[in-house]
């Protein structure tokens, strides 16, 4: 009997865990199966009757070009960002924004695995999936860095205008969405002073995100909604065209959705960048593309070759001549431009100090390529791994203005000199308050306008590895480097013609924004740092090692 008993005891267990799997198999593939079955049925059924496809689905809200923005003044605006705010149909290049800025390439090639079992599942399983993946041990300071400094550029660029319109045009917005909230709240709130932002909540374990939604799960939008509201209803709805939707801007006076095909055939839905509601001066990440699933698959294919490229460019710039490194450096996919000319020295026994704009740590190396001449570069807090690599002689300043200034006067003595006066690199256009030193030191300056541009990856970070700055920059298929020297400062335009140092700086500043195009401001390397990395950007010394 003792053993009959024992028996039975022993098979419970392993009953419990083949229903248990009976039940995630059922529920995860054989719904996600007939899920997807019946999407393609229907999609190619619809694609076969394009007609009936029309005819069966009539607008049940007029679109949002319908909606006349006067008169909004006093009025609440709800809506969602992800369908109605944002021109993108899918969040799933911002999730893979956050796991590669903010966690690792690992779990961002995870991420891109999971691509075929998104397609198959709903939307709810979707959402869970993927914060699974990009949030499970994903530190809440990376989240914070990523909302902060990573994902404004891209939600700025993906903003559909014409929702835009009418969200500036009323008096407050309140946003609900299923999304989680700490992917969007600092972007609404700083770009487009958005009052409250309802979203889906995740479930923390100190410092860290556990992957899992909170105990309230997926947020639904219309019970959100009625919960915020109470009784009361909003003035305006603002909605895709899914039916979710509809029933959540049914609850509003007015509605009206965002078409998808009013986002394809209108230029008028995209944004701008002199529209923007805030000026876009900072941002930071290594990507310079949204990663949808087909363009970071290809990136991933590109990587191999990529590093490899950027190891042989960087070793013709070390070691070969400067023809044959243009020459090699131009056949390898570096696309190389300069205009104007080496000018000629007074012969006074200083060198000539070049103005540099600031876009990547390689601007001093390409200028002296550009000009077929070693040049010495003045640099902060240049990486080990990059005053290495560097082709050029690089000396370091201490921001110590007396002490620096003695720096650079010695080197001028000894040879040609540039300075990035900017401080800090810059990816926009726009350029930073110039530091007034150099214009005390030399009366030869001449001002060179340089700017580059990348089609993948961004050769600067604020708070990544400095160290691989140039590796990012030159692992870019085609990245371009346009170097345009002007021509020298009329003496009378200098400290030695009476004018101010200051008056100097702000000059050259000017001048060289009006040859990029760039706009000046009075933002400074403190002012970025403080804004993406939330320091200084001070490198603080060991005082122990001190004397």
């Amino acid at each position: 009997m003792f053993n009959i008993d024992s028996a039975r005891k022993t098979m419970v267990f392993p009953m419990v865990l083949l229903k248990l799997a009976d039940w995630l198999l059922y529920q995860l593939l054989a719904n996600s199966c007939y899920r997807a079955l019946r999407k393609m049925r229907n999609y190619g059924f619809f694609l076969r009757n394009p007609s009936f496809r029309l005819s069966q689905q009539p607008p049940l809200f007029p679109s949002v070009t319908k909606c006349g923005l006067e008169g909004r003044a006093s009025q609440t605006l709800v809506c969602d960002i992800d369908g109605a705010l944002l021109r993108s149909q899918s969040f799933f290049p911002y999730f893979m924004l956050v796991a590669f800025e903010g966690g690792s390439i690992f779990r961002a090639f995870l991420l891109l695995l999971s691509c075929p079992l998104l397609w198959v599942l709903d939307y709810e399983l979707k959402i869970r999936v993927m914060v699974l993946i990009t949030f499970c041990g994903l530190r809440l300071k990376d989240m914070k860095t990523v909302g902060r400094a990573v994902l404004p550029k891209f939600y700025l660029e993906n903003l559909n205008l014409q929702a835009y319109e009418v969200l500036a045009s009323t008096e407050s917005t309140v946003v609900f969405t299923s999304i989680p909230r700490v992917m969007v709240e600092g972007f609404l709130k700083e770009y487009l002073s958005v009052g409250d932002v309802i979203g889906t909540e995740l479930h923390t374990v100190g410092h860290y995100f556990t992957g899992f939604l909170s105990g309230s799960g997926l947020l639904v939008k219309h019970r959100a909604l009625k919960e915020f509201f109470g009784e009361k209803k909003p003035d305006i709805g603002l909605g895709n065209s899914s039916l979710n939707d509809h029933l959540f801007i049914s609850l509003c006076k007015e509605a009206y959705v965002v078409n998808k095909e009013d986002i394809k055939s209108s230029a008028n839905s995209i944004m701008p960048r002199n529209r923007y509601p805030k000026p876009l001066v900072f941002h930071d990440g290594r990507l310079a593309f949204l990663p949808t699933p087909f363009a970071t698959l290809s990136m991933f294919i590109w990587l191999p070759l990529g590093i490899v490229l950027a190891i042989f460019r960087v070793f013709v710039g070390i070691y070969l001549p400067y023809k044959m490194a243009i020459s090699l450096g131009t056949s390898s996919g570096v696309n190389i431009r300069v205009k104007g000319f080496s000018p000629q020295g007074s012969g006074s026994g200083k060198g000539v100090l070049y103005v540099c704009t600031h876009r990547t740590l390689l601007d001093p190396v390409f200028l002296s390529t550009s000009l077929g001449k070693p040049l010495t570069a003045v640099t902060y807090s240049l990486s080990k791994m990059s005053e290495f690599i560097a082709p050029i002689r690089t000396v370091r300043l201490t921001r110590d203005r007396k002490q620096d200034g003695e720096t650079m006067q010695r080197l001028l003595s000894e040879g040609d000199l540039v300075v990035c006066p900017e401080g800090t690199t810059c990816r926009e256009p726009y350029l930073l308050r110039f530091s007034s030193l150099f214009a005390e030191l030399a009366d030869e300056i001449v001002p060179v306008a340089i700017d580059t541009h990348v089609s993948m990856f961004y050769g600067t970070t604020a708070s990544g590895l400095k160290c691989l700055d140039p590796i990012f920059f030159l692992m870019n298929p085609r990245p371009s480097y346009h170097v345009q020297i002007l021509g020298k400062v009329p003496r009378e335009l200098t400290c030695a013609g009476g004018k101010s140092s200051f008056e100097v700086a702000n000059n050259i500043q000017r001048q060289l924004a009006d040859a990029l195009g760039f706009e000046c401001t009075t933002l400074t390397r403190r002012d970025k740092y403080m804004m993406l990395a939330g320091n200084e950007g001070v490198v603080v010394q060991d005082k122990r090692k001190k004397p």
